[in-house]
């Protein structure tokens, strides 16, 4: 695999997974998957664990491109991991949280091959 696929895969599944978080850290979505309305801790940390793995998916597209090409990737793959949640959320929202606790790990395992 080239350097900008891995990068590109890893900045697209921390995108994925971090929108998951944030979306799931609103009532109706976590009420959707749970069952139940989150409390403020959980609240709390996912929606600092969402906005730290957006933060993360910016370093493998600056790691491969440069800065100001990478910022410009980044906003795209935010956009196309927020993508799948807009269809997958609504009619499967076990299977949004389980994909993103799956992708989260599989992500950040993919920066460890980045420069």
């Amino acid at each position: 695999m080239t350097h900008t696929l891995i990068a590109s895969a890893a900045a697209l599944g921390l995108a994925y997974a971090g929108m998951a978080l944030l979306c799931l850290a609103l009532d109706r979505h976590h009420q959707q998957v749970w069952g139940r309305e989150p409390s403020r801790r959980q609240r709390a940390a996912m929606q600092g664990g969402g906005a730290l793995l957006l933060a993360l998916a910016l370093l493998p597209c600056v790691a491969a491109w440069s800065a100001t090409v990478g910022v410009v990737l980044w906003l795209g793959f935010l956009s196309a991991g927020v993508l799948p949640l807009v269809f997958l959320l609504p009619y499967a929202p076990r299977a949004t949280a389980w994909s993103a606790l799956l992708l989260a790990p599989a992500a950040l395992g993919g920066l460890m091959w980045l420069p």
